[in-house]
């Protein structure tokens, strides 16, 4: 089922009615804009993943985007065939990038890393999940894609899809992106490694 929404305050009450997989959000809308909508969609209905789409390739839109748990963030200038991509990548449970705001979102990222000390504990974090789960982890970390993780583990795309959704759970994490940054605060992956 699909629907429209011309703004925020729309788009929210229409998930709630449509429960649909994938929400395509404007950053720009009349009213309550698309990250404060994101962030309401995404606290009403985890199962619902939003995807972001901007004509603005601005740093501030790709962080607030992400902070608000959207799945993703792509340009308005996007082929049909990257749209259409990245609706199936949001939909399987990863997470999308403009190709221009990634490079940007390391740059910043590597930056403001904590120093020794003040990362979260990486035994403490490990300890919750269990000896198979923390080699998922360890991959999906790394950037890999479910089936990436299923060749490399021998392993369903099916089975590496549920553990990374009991990673999620057990972390208290909403999506992939917030799993990379976890693993690179605590120290599990270190800019550079694979």
């Amino acid at each position: 089922m699909a629907g429209e929404a011309a703004d925020g305050a729309t788009g929210i009450s229409m998930t709630a009615a449509l429960h649909p997989d994938v929400v395509l959000m404007d950053v720009r809308m009349p009213g309550m804009d698309g990250i404060q909508a994101t962030a309401a969609i995404t606290a009403a209905a985890p199962a619902s993943k939003v995807l972001i789409l901007t004509t603005f390739d601005l740093d501030e839109y790709v962080f607030a985007g992400l902070k608000a748990g959207a799945s993703g963030f792509l340009l308005k200038d996007a082929l049909p065939a990257e749209l259409l991509t990245a609706i199936r990548t949001v939909a399987g449970g990863e997470a999308v990038l403009a190709p221009t705001a990634t490079r940007r979102l390391i740059d910043q990222f590597v930056s403001l890393l904590p120093g020794p000390g003040q990362q979260p504990d990486r035994d403490a974090l490990l300890a919750k999940l269990t000896g198979r789960e923390q080699a998922v982890f360890t991959r999906l970390a790394a950037g890999r894609s479910n089936r990436e993780i299923a060749g490399q583990m021998h392993l369903s795309p099916g089975t590496v899809k549920i553990h990374v959704g009991r990673i999620l759970a057990k972390l208290g994490l909403r999506n992939r992106v917030q799993a990379v940054v976890l693993a690179y605060e605590s120290g599990l992956i270190t800019p550079g490694s694979q």
